[in-house]
């Protein structure tokens, strides 16, 4: 794959790489490849948010709601972005909050991840910590999500649509994209 080592090559970013989307498209398997190819540091914020809470995101919505963790989501990439980090991987609606996209916008270039419906329903189902799962129908929650979500996710920068392909693939059409958009 020389082509794509050239083409990372040639990207040259002075703002984090911050990966947006639904639970699901591959923004912290997508987003650690992306770092490795640009030769960049990763970073996954909702682990951020494990480590600075001492506690799994599942049991922060559990204890004290969404609002909370949305709160303390905003500050976390806040701090993310503050210190820049090379590429970082969002949850699912960190970038639909009105003052976390701002910053994201403003500090950052948002990389929204994409795929269709059945993938976001066969990749969700390998993981049981997925919050807003746990009340229903996965399908249609994811649904929902999707359509409820897509107009914020629209407002990034860069707009990628992963698909079940392999993810290096995905990592060039990003890396595509950046070249392109700089």
């Amino acid at each position: 794959m020389s082509n794509a080592h050239t083409s990372t090559q040639a990207v040259s970013i002075d703002r984090p790489l911050v990966l947006v989307g639904l639970m699901g498209v591959g923004k912290s398997t997508i987003g650690r490849r992306l770092a490795a190819a640009l030769g960049k540091d990763f970073v996954d914020a909702d682990e951020e948010i494990e480590r600075a809470a001492d506690r799994t995101v599942s049991e922060i919505f559990e204890s004290h709601g969404e609002a909370y963790f949305r709160d303390g989501e905003r500050r976390v990439i806040a701090r993310l972005l503050e210190e820049g980090h090379g590429v970082i991987a969002t949850g699912g609606g960190a970038f639909v909050d009105d003052e976390t996209r701002a910053l994201v916008l403003e500090n950052g270039i948002a990389i929204w991840l994409d795929c269709d419906l059945d993938t976001l329903v066969e990749r969700t189902s390998r993981k049981k910590t997925r919050p807003l799962l746990k009340t229903g129908d996965p399908r249609a929650i994811l649904r929902d999500l999707k359509e409820k979500r897509s107009h914020a996710y629209s407002q990034a920068q860069i707009h990628v649509v992963t698909d079940d392909g392999p993810h290096e693939a995905a990592v060039e059409r990003i890396v595509q994209e950046l070249l392109a958009w700089q």
